[in-house]
C-alpha cells in the first residue's frame, strides 16, 4: 500500500457511513484505504464487508471489540446521535482522527466532554457538515464577505423537508423519536443552524421557538384506515402511503438498483418491485404515518439574533412538494436569492443593478452526482488534506458545537414558549 494512503475504519454502516466511505473510495486507491468495519446489525455488515472487500477478521458487530485496538488512521462514526460522543471519545483516546456525522449529540455535557476530548488528544474531529463544502453554499458566503450586498442585516431561511421524507424518516423511520435521536431542529436542521452561523459571522445571542407534531399523530388517521399500508383501502390514495412512497416513487426515479430512500426499507439489492412491496408489507416502513410512535415536530419556526446585531429567521416544515432549502439574505445594498433544490441558479440582486445568476454547473465541477451538491464529496477530499498535508479546515469543532447549542436553544425555547438566551463558556 503507498504510503501517501491514508487508512480508515467505518463504525455505523448505514447510510451516511457508506456515503463517505464511497465518497472516499471513488479517489485514487492509494488516496484512501479501508482497513475495518463495525456494525450491530450483522446482515448490514456482511453487505459491507462485501462491497469493501475486507476479510471477516476486520469486521465487528461489538463495538467493544472494535475498540479494542485502533485500526486505522481515521475512524468514520455514522452511528445514531446518542453513541457518538461516546464512542468519538474512545476513538481519540486510541489515537483516531474523527470524521463525525452530526448531530454530535443533543447533550450539552457531552458537546463539552467531546470538546475537551479533542483538545487533551490534539487530533482532528471534522464534523460532516458538508454544506460548507458545497460549491453553492461556499459561493454564498463568498458574495456576503466581498460586500457585494453591502452589511448584512437579514436572513430568511426555510428548510423543506418534503412531506414523503417527513413520513420515511421522522414519522416511520430511524429519527422519529426524540429520546432515541435528537430534536427535529438539531437532526434536520443541524445544517441549518450551522450555516447560519457562518454566514452571520458572529456567535448567536438570543432564541425564540415555536413549533409542533400538528398532524402525523392519531387524531389524523382517516376513519377506517389500517396500521399497515398494505391493509388499507388508502393503500393507493394516501400521499403518506408507503405504496406511494417506495412503490410509485422508486418508478417514478426509473427503477434504480440501489438508492436512497428505497435501499432503506430493504438490503436485498438488486432492489425490485416485489421486494419493496414485501419489505412494507413485513416492516416498520410499512406503518400507518398516524399509528406510529413518533414524537418529533412536523412543523418549527425560530427567530433568532446575532452578537453582530443580524437577524435570522428560520422555519421547518414537512408540508412541502418538494425539498431543499429556500434562502434570501438581505444586505444594505441588496440581496441573494438560492434555492438549494435542483440546479436553479444563484441571483445576486445588486439595488439599481442588473440581476447576476451563478449556475450550478458552474460552480460544482467534478463533484457532480455527489450528494449535497458536492459538499460530500469535497469534505472527504480536504479531510485527506487536513490529516496528510495540514491543509486548514472550512470548519471547526467549536463552531460545530455552537450550532448544536442554538438547536438546543431553540427546543427549549419551544418547550418553554421564552426566549433563551445563549451563555457561550
Amino acid at each position: 500500500m503507498n504510503e501517501k494512503a491514508l487508512t480508515f475504519a467505518v463504525i455505523g454502516c448505514g447510510g451516511r457511513g457508506h456515503c463517505y466511505a464511497n465518497c472516499m473510495l471513488h479517489e485514487d486507491p492509494d488516496i484512501y484505504k479501508i482497513t475495518s468495519a463495525c456494525d450491530i446489525n450483522p446482515d448490514r455488515l456482511e453487505y459491507s464487508r462485501n462491497r469493501w472487500n475486507l476479510e471477516k477478521d476486520q469486521c465487528f458487530t461489538d463495538e467493544n471489540e472494535f475498540f479494542k485496538e485502533k485500526r486505522a488512521e481515521l475512524l468514520v462514526i455514522g452511528t445514531q446521535d446518542r453513541d457518538h460522543v461516546r464512542q468519538a471519545i474512545k476513538a481519540l483516546e486510541l489515537g483516531y482522527h474523527l470524521l463525525l456525522e452530526k448531530p454530535i449529540s443533543p447533550v450539552k455535557e457531552e458537546l463539552y466532554a467531546l470538546l475537551e476530548a479533542q483538545k487533551k488528544y490534539n487530533k482532528i474531529v471534522l464534523v460532516c457538515h458538508v454544506l460548507r463544502y458545497s460549491p453553492p453554499f461556499i459561493k454564498i458566503k463568498e458574495l456576503i464577505e466581498s460586500g457585494a450586498i453591502g452589511e448584512l442585516r437579514l436572513i430568511e431561511s426555510l428548510e423543506q423537508v418534503a412531506f414523503w421524507h417527513q413520513a420515511h424518516s421522522f414519522v416511520r423511520g430511524n429519527w422519529r423519536r426524540e429520546e432515541d435521536t435528537s430534536p427535529m431542529i438539531m437532526q434536520k436542521c443541524c445544517h441549518d443552524m450551522d450555516l447560519l452561523q457562518y454566514y452571520a459571522g458572529a456567535k448567536c445571542k438570543t432564541v425564540y421557538s415555536v413549533g409542533d407534531l400538528s398532524y402525523f399523530n392519531a387524531a389524523h388517521k382517516p376513519e377506517g384506515a389500517a396500521d399497515n399500508c398494505s391493509k388499507c383501502k388508502y393503500e393507493h390514495t394516501c400521499p403518506y402511503s408507503a405504496e406511494y412512497g417506495y412503490i410509485t416513487r422508486w418508478k417514478e426515479k426509473g427503477s434504480p438498483e440501489n438508492l436512497w430512500p428505497f435501499n432503506v426499507i430493504t438490503r436485498d439489492y438488486p432492489l425490485t418491485e416485489e421486494k419493496l412491496r414485501y419489505a412494507y408489507a413485513n416492516g416498520p416502513y410499512g406503518r400507518c404515518v398516524f399509528a406510529c410512535d413518533n414524537d418529533v415536530v412536523d412543523n418549527q419556526q425560530v427567530l433568532m439574533t446575532f452578537e453582530n446585531g443580524v437577524k435570522v429567521s428560520h422555519t421547518m416544515t414537512a408540508f412541502t412538494h418538494g425539498s431543499g432549502r429556500l434562502m434570501t439574505f438581505h444586505g444594505t445594498l441588496g440581496e441573494i436569492q438560492f434555492d438549494s433544490e435542483g440546479e436553479k441558479p444563484i441571483k445576486l440582486l445588486v439595488f439599481g443593478k442588473e440581476p447576476e445568476e451563478f449556475t450550478m454547473n458552474e460552480l460544482a465541477h467534478d463533484a457532480a452526482g455527489f450528494g449535497h451538491g458536492g459538499g460530500d464529496y469535497f469534505l472527504c477530499k480536504q479531510l485527506y488534506d487536513m490529516i496528510k498535508c495540514g491543509a486548514p479546515a472550512n470548519t471547526t469543532l467549536d463552531a460545530s458545537v455552537e450550532s448544536h447549542l442554538m438547536a438546543l436553544a431553540a427546543e427549549e425555547s419551544r418547550k418553554s414558549g421564552k426566549p433563551v438566551e445563549i451563555i457561550h463558556k
